[in-house]
């Protein structure tokens, strides 16, 4: 993307902690070069209330929802909590965090094992666990709560019920800042692992037309709860012709491509003239599916170790071509793949 740019400005060193997440560097930044817009992109500051706060205040268009959207969506309880009033279907678990793992006991003996603990704050599949029978649930708590305070800060967790047969389905919505919201169907993003997606498709192969409307209206439904503008992703649980509302990610999504190819619209486009307080260029009617799309991330991973993710020079890499194919990748043959950032080198 550097290649791309007509100037790029090195933000800091590799390490994430010192360049991509320092939002005080990045505002210094647009500051000297007289920017008017920040597109955060689909990692690090893009689902930051402070950062999109910071532009705020620097007077820079954050290409995004608003801080209140982000927190409100950031936190799974509060984000329940949004939700309800619109009747949206909640799997079974508890309203508020927990701590105390004899309460957790209790709760989950209501709820009925196998069980999901999960981060309040986070995603990713960071302090996330399973939960088989009572005799697991007090150090798997502890590992959850460890995890989270490391990866989030925050060691809010709480108890779900655990739906083992599900397919991961997550519906694609656009806000603009007059109140129009639609919804762009639906994704699969079933195969994964370690809570990380490795493929995805659109539409899904399981979801008829009539769910396909009752899932993309639910969707609208918990965008209007935090009145949202922007880009967004509304994720669900599907279970033998039921759904439950997981989460809402507040951002672009990595494999936003497999929509755009199904729908023939462009999201990033969107998502800039929303930014520019244009209204939506289309409506509800209008979206027609056509067609259908896969997308698989390519990682730098060691099959022989467990597919963990791995380093080194990226020695042969051929961009595959033709009709109906894209690459978006961070890489090229020669490069050496660092230990700083996540292991996909592109995305097919």
């Amino acid at each position: 993307h550097v290649r791309f740019a007509d100037e790029a400005v090195c933000i800091g060193p590799p390490a994430s902690s010192e360049s991509y997440l320092r939002g005080d560097k990045i505002i210094k930044v647009c500051k000297e070069l007289g920017v008017d817009a920040v597109h955060p992109g689909y990692g690090f500051l893009s689902e930051n209330a402070e950062f999109s706060e910071m532009c705020e205040k620097s007077g820079i268009i954050f290409i995004g929802p608003s801080p209140y959207a982000i927190r409100t969506m950031g936190d799974k309880l509060e984000a329940k909590r949004a939700v309800k009033k619109y009747d949206i279907p909640m799997i079974p678990g508890t309203e508020d965090a927990i701590s105390d793992p004899e309460e957790a006991k209790k709760l989950a003996k209501t709820i009925g094992y196998p069980i999901l603990i999960k981060a309040s704050a986070g995603g990713g599949g960071k302090g996330m666990r399973v939960v088989e029978n009572p005799e697991m649930l007090e150090e798997q708590m502890k590992l959850a709560i460890s995890e989270a305070t490391s990866a989030f800060g925050d060691g809010s967790v709480f108890i779900e019920k655990y739906i083992e047969s599900n397919k991961h389905i997550e519906v694609q919505v656009l806000g603009d800042q007059k109140g129009n919201i639609v919804y762009l169907f639906e994704r699969e993003c079933t195969i994964q692992r370690r809570h990380q997606k490795v493929i995805e498709e659109a539409p899904s192969m399981v979801i008829s037309p009539e769910k396909r409307k009752a899932l993309g209206e639910a969707a609208v439904g918990v965008a209007k709860a935090c009145d949202y503008v922007g880009a967004g992703t509304v994720e669900f649980i599907y279970d033998s012709g039921d759904f439950y509302f997981l989460e809402m990610n507040t951002r672009l999504q990595v494999e936003h491509p497999v929509t755009e190819f199904i729908t023939g619209k462009d999201l990033v486009r969107e998502q800039i003239l929303i930014a520019q307080g244009e209204p939506l260029s289309f409506s509800q009617d209008e979206i027609k599916l056509n067609g259908h799309s896969f997308e698989v991330r390519v990682y730098a991973e060691d099959p022989k170790n467990n597919f963990r993710p791995d380093i080194g020079t990226l020695q042969t890499y051929v961009r595959p071509q033709g009709p109906g194919i894209r690459v978006d990748d961070g890489f090229e043959e020669g490069m050496e793949i660092p230990i700083y950032y996540d292991p996909m080198i592109a995305k097919l």
